[in-house]
């Protein structure tokens, strides 16, 4: 089973309260081959938010406690994306998934690149607090774009 983004499938999620919808991936959900999963909601934070960054670092230090995920109000939610990122993967061992496709440059489901902390808009190297947990647990994460540029089959998920 393939995890996604539930952004990506339609789901009003973003910090914006919003989605970051692609058809293809609104078509799976419906479909009931993809399951979605929003790390942040999993871990408490309110729809909409106000947007966070990690600071100090990528998903990677945040699991290992050397940075932070702050909010732009200057809020610690760290707490809360560890707490997101160790559901989804509760849930992607739950489906069985190997796989996940996670929204490009968030701070939960980035993958190879967020943004720097600075809330600028700039990038940076680095994985998501969900994104790096699943990893580091053996499950392949990219990006929604990466898969749809790739255009993986669904039937070589499940």
């Amino acid at each position: 089973m393939l995890l996604v983004s539930a952004c990506l499938c339609g789901c009003n999620c973003t910090y914006r309260g919003d989605d970051n919808s692609y058809p293809y991936f609104v078509q799976l959900y419906k479909q009931g081959q993809v399951v979605p999963v929003c790390p942040e909601k999993l871990g408490g934070l309110p729809i909409p938010r106000l947007p966070a960054e990690i600071i100090g670092g990528d998903g990677h230090s945040v699991l290992q406690g050397q940075a932070q995920v702050l909010n732009c109000a200057g809020q610690d939610v760290t707490s809360c994306f560890v707490k997101g990122a160790c559901a989804a993967l509760k849930l992607a061992r739950q489906v069985g998934a190997t796989r996940a496709v996670f929204k490009a440059r968030s701070p939960s489901c980035g993958v190879q690149y967020i943004y720097d902390g600075t809330f600028s808009g700039r990038l940076c190297s680095g994985d998501g607090v969900a994104a790096a947990l699943l990893r580091d647990n053996g499950i392949e994460v990219i990006t929604d774009e990466e898969y749809l540029n790739n255009k993986f089959e669904v039937k070589n998920e499940e």
